[in-house]
């Protein structure tokens, strides 16, 4: 985007480039995703079919029991361990995916709920790293549909902005609601992870570039959602106009060097 292009929703300049600023954090947060493939040597929609049928058949479940575990033990750890950096949780995700891909699907299925407890956490200090308080049931509700945007290996069909602007009223029964909404597209992407852990020989480093890949993007996205929620608040705009202003931006074509 030039300085003569129309800024999205005619925003004023400096809030525009806040959103352009998003943007290309966007389209950079499924990076690490691709080199793991890479790594793999396979495509995103061939891993499932690595799982046994029993496996995927009962992954949406699994997944919805881990979200409900991790929004408790999240909340429980925030009074013992304080918010890391994120390369420390990167680091300690990583470290948990090495080992959950040492003993092959066993062990990657034991890893699964603690993996997503610290995602959970990191998502969480991005939220308190914006200036929201994670506390809040309404940064909790947050922090929950970051993981709507399913996961870098998964493709991309317009559900990494929609969850953006969604707000519901907390009730007991909406939580469970917005967990088991959830759940399935989660489960799509942890199913990916699961099989990348189990590939022959790579094991250990499959395990442990996933977790990786995993743990950035949701970062990414964490720092998308809260950063678009603060501008919200500074700007007096409302969340649903910036969430279309980066709609609209993400529909743009990046430009090349050649182009500059």
């Amino acid at each position: 985007m030039t300085a003569a292009d129309p800024t999205p929703l005619a925003l004023p300049p400096e809030l525009a480039e806040e959103i352009a600023a998003l943007a290309r954090l966007h389209r950079r947060a499924g990076g690490p995703g691709l080199q793991v493939l890479t790594l793999l040597g396979t495509r995103a929609e061939g891993l499932l079919e690595r799982l046994p049928q029993g496996v995927r058949g009962r992954l949406d479940r699994a997944t919805e029991a881990a979200l409900e575990a991790a929004m408790a033990a999240a909340q429980r750890s925030r009074g013992l361990v304080g918010d890391q950096p994120g390369w420390l949780d990167r680091v300690v995700t990583t470290g948990l995916g090495a080992a959950g891909g040492l003993g092959g699907l066993p062990s990657a299925l034991a890893e699964l709920p603690v993996t997503t407890t610290v995602l959970l956490r990191s998502i969480q200090g991005v939220a308190a790293a914006e200036g929201f308080d994670p506390a809040e049931a309404n940064v909790q509700f947050d922090s929950l549909r970051v993981f709507a945007a399913a996961g870098p290996l998964a493709e991309d069909d317009g559900a990494e902005t929609a969850f953006l602007a969604t707000r519901l009223t907390l009730t007991g029964t909406t939580l469970h609601g917005l967990i088991s909404s959830v759940a399935p597209r989660l489960a799509a992407a942890l199913g990916q992870k699961l099989a990348a852990q189990t590939v022959p020989v790579l094991g250990a480093a499959a395990g442990a570039a996933v977790n990786y890949a995993y743990t950035s993007y949701y970062q990414d996205m964490a720092r998308i959602h809260f950063r678009l929620r603060r501008l919200a608040i500074e700007a007096d705009q409302s969340p649903e106009v910036l969430t279309e202003a980066l709609r609209a931006e993400l529909t743009k074509r990046p430009l090349r060097t050649a182009d500059r």
